[in-house]
């Protein structure tokens, strides 16, 4: 016995310790579960308004001193304003931290209560309660679950979900009560398939809908949530909670904004991510449509928050000159170096075969030398990897390149040097050699025209030359020099990447004359997805498609932060306890394994090794004609589309029927599920393990076996192999798995060691023989844990990288914030000017740079010096900023007096002579560009013109960072880029980045802070300019002034607009002087739908219709015309 296993004879394995912990708690659940018995359906509702007001008294006070303190805050000073926010966020913690107190003393209750609620429908065709406002209104609006006779309301236990009639026949188990448990807890619940998480998620769902502060469902595609969205809604709004799904309803729309209004909204992980960063390009508060991140609960988990992790949310936009690109340009460079390739590596292989043949120790050592280089050129190649299946071949190869690899891969030029590029295929990565860089250059004029220049050294040698007039002029020179030559290196390095690293039916798909990636954990199609550092646009101009223009970031969020942003996150899933490590190290999600209902009856056998694939799918189809002639269903799982389809053509000769699901026919997808569950049937899929969705078998299935899978191929991650057995065997079905291996698999050719290598040769495996042993499984298994942790290690660096972004975007979002609302805009615009301030005193510090200092402080502030030379050389630091503090506070104050004293005559000439009431348009300029601010009139009025000010200060504070941040983010898309040629100095890229990008942070908020000053201190009402017509007028009587009496000149006022309801709820301004480049580019991109497009279904209306003069379906007595239809 290992010392591991005494130590969970002695403690208990984490699983045992887990349930042991959450056993009291289901206790008094269970406790609870006869006095729920006896309670009429009324009174199960009147438990949850208990619920309810408990919850409310409980938070009542910590509310009620927000509310006064929010108040209070607006008639204070500026500078006396941050104590009190900083109680407010005081007590909105305080809210917080009382809730879950509260819902953790309140949850046997809640989940006792929704327990009893499911078998009351389950039991009942219809359940009758007392109508509440809320039954009503969901009648009205033609709910087919609820009708209203009299002062009852009729709930029936079936109802349409994801396009099918669906039956209420559940009730939770103890085993689901814990998983409810957990996942209210935080954690993530690993629940076997067909265990039931979709009705697990109710109980903690329901529960913390009642703090009504929003919960979020988080599924993989959009099926889903519409369909579970459909499917559990009934349960929470009987008990009175709100309900929706943004995947039903466009961006940026109200009834998405109603959607994030109910307690409860389901939709997919990337909507809820572009959602997010929609609302930070908002122009109005009424623009937003998300709440505060409380509590969301993400299904299948380690798809969304390791698989999709991988690839940022990007909204993007067109970049001037974005067709601009050389992809298409140097394709025909890069395909003659890609031939030349193939042929050195075919001929380098023949020779290598040649000399590992012969007796000769030397000539042996010389062919391996040449079977590495072979694999270093083309690591793909067919020949290659059938060679290195061979019987000793793979050991022979790990020798060498363990040999080169020594001594940090000093003596590796010799391998590489002949080639023309070398590939790394774990990291994905290729880089030209000397001979291919020539080969490339091809008859070129220039020998170094795909070579990166040493910037550097040739700027150092710039030095001797005396006139700074002509040094500049160089240095610009070479600056343009390099950065020409950058892109055509980045153009040629990523067409590389396209013709031998990805290969088509492979990695994507071309669907529709585009390239769509698909999803290797599932098989899907990830729609509107792109590679990103101009490699999308590689692969478009290698597969002669449309190579789609170039864009540019306007906002940007990894996966990983956008959920960590959640006051409390949960997830469940089949498989998560083989990433527990990454989950716990990035999210802080610990994972609880629930036991299932029944016993597993499912066997799992042996991995089935084969030398070559050739053999291998022999065998699996063997395999599959064996199986269904004993009458049971077969999935086969692949990891490709070109495998999927390679299987369904050897399939067809043999004549036996079946269906293929992969990311070519994914829209059959709910047809193809529904049949893989009955006799004889044969379905292969890519991946099937993520699709979310149970196969269910039928009676004489199960006497025959039950559903047999078998995997084709090992994948790299153990969880998605676990996912493909997970399809066999749920709820105490019976079932099988076995998995068909061979030496030329990926997995094996990438990260099989030398040991593994040896074990399988020693067996002495033939061409068509086979290896059946658990000692092979726990080898392979090995290996994949080897490539668990390389992809660990990628993911956290992509996050390390974002990290840093994350920080920085925060504070501008924050900022932002603050603008939008306006609610701490005074305190930001303060503490903005003495930042403005103690930098122009920083940076001249010395008395002779007076001059300087008061050209800057007119350029920024648009006032004089408030001292003189004499006076600034005998003041310190601190009374020099004490004074120009003031200065510029008074002339902000007095811009500020001066905007309400022009407005204010107009103003409450409106209020006097006109019936209007509403909002206005207010012209405002800062002497470059001109905003239409809307003011509400009685507001503006009743401020004495403040709230124009306040509106004023929002829209720049809005324009200035926006206009800023876009540039940054395309900046640090640069930096991001450049840092990684770091790595050949021996330098950490991600070092260079973190410093690199704080000082374009700094230098972007100092830009920030100056032009928005200067803005701001330049402000004031656009008043109407005479027409040429009244100068022309003018002119002339002044020509006979002394022939008439002058008349004296009308008052010129601003043109102050009623704003109706018609126009546009987003600051409108147009440039005059300087341009403000993408704006409405950058509107368009928040505004368009990002991520998988929907393709346009009709809409079935199955309800019955309801004739205007028809009795109202809420129950009232009124007409619909005059009730539920008014407005209709």
């Amino acid at each position: 016995m290992s010392f591991t296993s005494v130590l969970k004879t002695i403690f208990g394995d984490k699983s045992t310790r887990d349930l042991k912990a959450i056993k009291p708690l289901l206790n008094k659940v269970n406790a609870l579960r006869p006095e729920m018995e006896k309670l009429s359906i009324d009174e199960l509702r009147e438990n949850i308004n208990r619920v309810r007001a408990d919850i409310a008294a409980a938070t009542e006070a910590d509310q009620k001193e927000i509310d006064r303190l929010k108040a209070e805050v607006e008639t204070l000073p500026i500078d006396k304003r941050q104590t009190l926010w900083d109680q407010i966020d005081k007590h909105e913690k305080n809210i917080t931290d009382t809730l879950e107190t509260v819902l953790n003393d309140k949850l046997p209750i809640v989940f006792a209560t929704m327990r009893e609620t499911a078998a009351r429908f389950a039991a009942n065709e219809t359940v009758e309660v007392t109508a509440t406002q809320m039954d009503r209104d969901l009648a009205a609006a033609g709910r087919d679950f609820v009708s209203i006779e009299g002062d009852k309301a009729i709930w029936k236990n079936h109802w349409i979900a994801g396009g099918n009639e669906i039956k209420w026949d559940m009730v939770h188990y103890d085993v689901q009560i814990i998983g409810g448990i957990v996942l209210h807890q935080g954690k993530i619940a690993e629940m076997a398939t067909g265990e039931g998480k979709t009705l697990v998620a109710t109980l903690p769902v329901f529960l913390r809908s009642l703090s009504r502060r929003g919960v979020h469902v988080v599924t993989v595609n959009d099926y889903l949530a519409k369909r579970d969205s459909e499917w559990m809604g009934p349960l929470y709004m009987f008990h009175g909670s709100t309900v929706d799904c943004i995947d039903k309803h466009q961006p940026n729309t109200p009834e998405r904004r109603r959607a994030y209004e109910c307690d409860i909204t389901f939709g997919t992980n990337n909507e809820f991510g572009f959602d997010y960063l929609r609302d930070n390009m908002a122009m109005t508060p009424e623009d937003l449509v998300q709440r505060k991140h409380y509590y969301a609960i993400v299904d299948e988990v380690d798809s969304v928050l390791i698989d999709d992790a991988r690839t940022p949310l990007i909204i993007s936009g067109p970049v001037p000159k974005g067709d601009d690109q050389l992809f298409d340009q140097y394709k025909s460079n890069v395909e003659k170096v890609v031939k030349a390739q193939q042929r050195l590596v075919t001929q380098i292989l023949s020779d290598a075969k040649t000399k590992i043949a012969s007796d000769d120790k030397e000539i042996k050592k010389e062919g391996a030398l040449l079977l590495f280089r072979a694999f270093k050129g083309l690591p793909k190649n067919s020949a290659l990897i059938r060679f290195l299946s061979q019987e000793g071949m793979k050991n022979l190869l790990l020798e060498t390149e363990a040999h080169y690899l020594q001594d940090n891969s000093r003596e590796m030029p010799v391998v590489t040097d002949p080639l023309y590029f070398v590939i790394d295929e774990k990291n994905r990565s290729v880089e030209l050699t000397d001979k291919g860089i020539d080969e490339l250059t091809g008859h070129a004029a220039d020998p170094q025209f795909f070579v990166l220049p040493d910037i550097a050294s040739q700027l150092s040698e710039l030095e001797h030359i005396a006139d700074p007039a002509a040094r500049q002029e160089r240095k610009d020179e070479l600056m343009a020099n390099y950065a020409i030559k950058s892109e055509r290196v980045h153009t040629v390095t990523q067409l590389l990447k396209a013709y031998t690293l990805f290969e088509r039916d492979v990695e994507y798909v071309i669907d529709e004359n585009k390239i769509k990636i698909v999803d290797e954990q599932t098989g899907r199609i990830m729609e509107g997805r792109r590679y990103s550092d101009g490699l999308h646009q590689a692969i478009e101009a290698k597969e002669g498609v449309k190579v789609e223009a170039a864009t540019q970031t306007f906002a940007t969020i990894t996966l990983q932060n956008y959920f960590r942003m959640y006051h409390k996150l949960a997830g469940m899933t089949g498989t998560a306890i083989t990433e527990a490590g990454e989950f716990w190290d990035i999210y802080k999600l610990d994972v609880v394994t629930i036991p299932t209902n029944k016993p597993v009856a499912r066997f799992d056998l042996n991995d089935r090794v084969y030398k070559t694939k050739k053999e291998k799918y022999k065998a699996v189809i063997a395999e599959i004609e064996r199986l269904v002639g004993e009458g049971r269903p077969v999935l086969v799982g692949t990891t490709s589309v070109e495998i999927s389809e390679l299987l369904s053509r050897m399939l067809d000769i043999r004549h036996i029927p079946h269906n293929v699901l992969n990311a070519k026919l994914h829209q059959r997808e709910a047809e193809i599920v529904a049949l893989a569950g009955r006799k004889g049937t044969v379905t292969i899929a890519t991946n099937m393990a993520g699709r979310g969705t149970d196969i269910k078998l039928t009676p004489e299935v199960k006497d025959a076996g039950g559903l047999a899978i078998i995997g084709t191929e090992r994948h790299e991650s153990r969880r998605v192999d676990r996912q493909l057995r997970g399809r066999a065997g749920r709820q105490g079905d019976p079932g099988s798995s076995v998995f068909f291996v061979s030496f030329e698999d990926q997995l094996m050719r990438l990260f099989a060691t030398d040991s593994v290598m040896k074990m399988l040769d020693r067996f002495g495996l033939q061409e068509d023989e086979m290896i059946e042993h658990k000692m092979v499984n726990n080898a392979i298994e090995k290996a994949q844990k080897r490539v668990e942790e390389n992809n660990f290690g990628i993911r956290k660096r992509l996050l390390e990288f974002d990290d840093v972004m994350n920080k920085q975007r925060t504070y501008i979002y924050d900022r932002r914030h603050h603008a939008l609302f306006g609610e701490r805009i005074g305190i930001d615009i303060n503490n903005m000017l003495c930042d403005v301030v103690e930098n122009l005193v920083q940076n001249y510090s010395q008395a002779s740079d007076y001059p300087d200092l008061e050209n800057e402080i007119m350029r920024v502030f648009a006032i004089e010096a408030p001292f003189t030379e004499q006076e600034y050389a005998s003041m310190d630091k601190e009374e020099r900023i004490d004074r120009l503090n003031a200065a510029v506070a008074e002339a902000l104050e007095r811009k500020s007096q001066r905007i309400c004293e022009v407005a204010m005559p107009v103003v409450s000439g409106m209020l006097a002579n006109t019936d209007y009431r509403g909002q206005i348009l207010v012209p405002i300029t800062d002497g470059k560009r001109r905003f239409h601010l809307r003011v509400d009139l009685e507001e503006a009025a009743r401020t004495e013109g403040r709230a124009i000010v306040k509106e004023w200060h929002k829209a720049l504070m809005l324009v200035t960072i926006d206009e800023l941040w876009k540039e940054h983010l395309r900046e640090l898309d640069q930096l991001r880029q450049s840092v990684q040629n770091a790595a050949y100095e021996q330098k950490d890229p991600l070092v260079i980045y973190k410093v690199e990008s704080f000082h374009l942070f700094e230098n972007m908020l100092n830009d920030l802070n100056t032009k928005a000053t200067a803005a701001l201190m330049r402000g004031q009402i656009l008043v109407r300019q005479p027409s040429p017509e009244e100068i022309e007028q003018q002119r002339v009587a002044a020509e006979a002034g002394d022939r008439q009496q002058p008349q004296p000149q009308p008052r010129r006022e601003p043109e102050v607009k009623e704003a109706g309801p018609q126009m546009q709820t987003r600051y409108n301004y147009r440039a005059t002087k300087a341009s403000l480049p993408g704006e409405e580019a950058q509107r368009a991109a928040a505004s368009a739908p990002q991520g998988e497009q929907q393709r346009p279904m009709p809409i079935k209306n199955n309800n019955p219709k309801i004739g205007r003069n028809d009795p109202c379906p809420c129950g009232s007595g009124k007409k619909y015309k005059n009730c539920h239809g008014k407005n209709m």
